[in-house]
């Protein structure tokens, strides 16, 4: 299972934005969650999902205005689930508590921790499924993010509504040249096409903490 704890940058000299996160992210992802998303202390926002699409969305979208420090764990949660994430625990927890201390000192302010490695099996490295290695890859995903204009990220969320170029060219009264080269200078095709391999090895790494949990 895969727990995001956000926590506030420079809480002491600005709003409490926990409310703000959590209205936006339970917008989109409400019935990704096991959970309802939580304030827990202080202006720290939670969520908890089994799906790791979700995970990685949420990450993508809380690190977004860069007003977060967000750490993903990914481990196992103890059940029966309470009413509330505040409540909950389970080496998810642990390490999503290592991961956000990891991400204030961290470039785009985020890191993954997971509770436990994969083990080997024939054919395929250990390696592979390396929490390190997936922190770094989702992490130049959020680099590349941080780098996008107000004008990328018009034609990009556009984009990842579903909108060809032709129609986002209509919507915005521009040319279909004028959208390709906002999409190609907000690397957009690069996240989009890096986002299923991303998935793909967050669901391994909770397969392996999966076996761990209930070892």
């Amino acid at each position: 299972m895969y727990v995001i704890t956000a926590d506030q940058v420079a809480s002491r000299h600005h709003p409490d934005r926990a409310s703000e996160l959590i209205d936006a992210l339970v917008a989109r992802h409400r019935s990704a969650l096991v959970l309802p998303a939580d304030q827990t202390a202080g202006d720290e926002v939670q969520l908890i999902t089994e799906s790791a699409p979700a995970a990685l969305e949420i990450v993508l979208d809380a690190t977004r205005d860069e007003h977060w420090s967000v750490g993903l764990g990914v481990g196992h949660v103890r059940t029966p689930l309470p009413d509330a994430a505040r409540k909950a625990s389970g080496t998810a927890f642990i390490a999503a508590r290592e991961a956000v201390q990891a991400a204030k000192r961290a470039d785009g302010r985020f890191a993954l921790r997971a509770a436990s490695a994969v083990p080997a099996e024939p054919g395929r490295r250990i390696d592979e499924l390396d929490a390190a290695q997936v922190e770094a890859l989702i992490r130049l995903v959020v680099l590349i993010r941080e780098r996008r204009s107000d004008l990328g990220w018009e034609v990009a969320d556009l984009a990842r509504a579903g909108h060809l170029q032709k129609d986002i060219a209509t919507m915005l009264g521009i040319s279909a040249a004028a959208v390709s080269a906002r999409l190609k200078a907000a690397m957009w095709r690069a996240e989009a096409d890096a986002l299923p391999a991303l998935v793909r090895l967050l669901a391994g790494l909770d397969a392996g903490a999966g076996r761990a949990g209930t070892s």
